[in-house]
């Protein structure tokens, strides 16, 4: 079975790192890059579609039509921002994307990468965490064909990748041998995303320890 597969997020590490890994999987037929700028990679699999405010793709809605599924990979820092910034795009915008892509393909599985340390009560300190639970919790109560969310740790990035800062590329070889329980392969992000599409995984929420497991099909 060869997927149809929505990404968003390219730009970033996280986005990057998937795309790599599905360019150069055979499970994967085809890509629709959705950005708010236009990216340099080209391949014969890969699409572009640029959409510049989230918010508003329903002048789209033909284009986002006839996928198996969406790897949402697209999200922003949180420091230096108050929490009702930080909700509008982290929230809002992946929800509202969302419900779009599911009035277009109601048999679509749809992937959201949040992080370690997400907040599903929605009521602890960390604001990003809370924001990151509430919009786990919202798109588990929507009506796709599956959907999962990713907590990945450390990411150890792709060789190639551009969209990687500086900051992480002097950091990750420090810290992931401490860390070695929380550390991830971007490759293994991407082929975990892949294989739960096409095998279920039996939990919606997949922590480190289920990406690896997911990525090996060792489930």
């Amino acid at each position: 079975m060869a997927i149809k597969v929505i990404l968003t997020g390219a730009s970033g590490m996280v986005g990057e790192g998937v795309l790599m890994e599905c360019l150069q999987n055979p499970l994967v037929s085809e890509i629709l890059m959705v950005n708010r700028r236009v990216q340099a990679v080209k391949h014969p699999k890969l699409k572009e579609l640029i959409i510049k405010d989230f918010l508003d793709p329903a002048n789209y809605s033909e284009a986002l039509k006839g996928y198996d599924a969406c790897f949402f990979c697209a999200g922003i820092s949180s420091l230096g921002m108050n929490e009702e910034e930080y909700k509008r795009i982290t929230f809002d915008t992946t929800i509202h994307f969302a419900g779009k892509l599911l009035e277009q393909n109601a048999d679509l599985t749809f992937i959201y990468v949040s992080g370690a340390a997400t907040d599903s009560s929605e009521k602890g300190k960390l604001m990003w965490a809370r924001v990151k639970g509430k919009t786990e919790n919202d798109l588990m109560q929507m009506k796709f064909k599956q959907q999962y969310n990713f907590r990945p740790g450390l990411m150890k990035p792709v060789k190639g990748q551009q969209n990687v800062k500086r900051l992480f590329k002097i950091l990750i070889p420090i810290l992931s041998p401490f860390f070695s329980r929380i550390t991830l392969k971007l490759e293994d992000v991407g082929k975990a995303m892949i294989n739960v599409v096409v095998r279920a995984y039996p939990k919606q929420i997949l922590e480190v320890q289920d990406i690896k497991k997911a990525s090996a099909n060792a489930y």
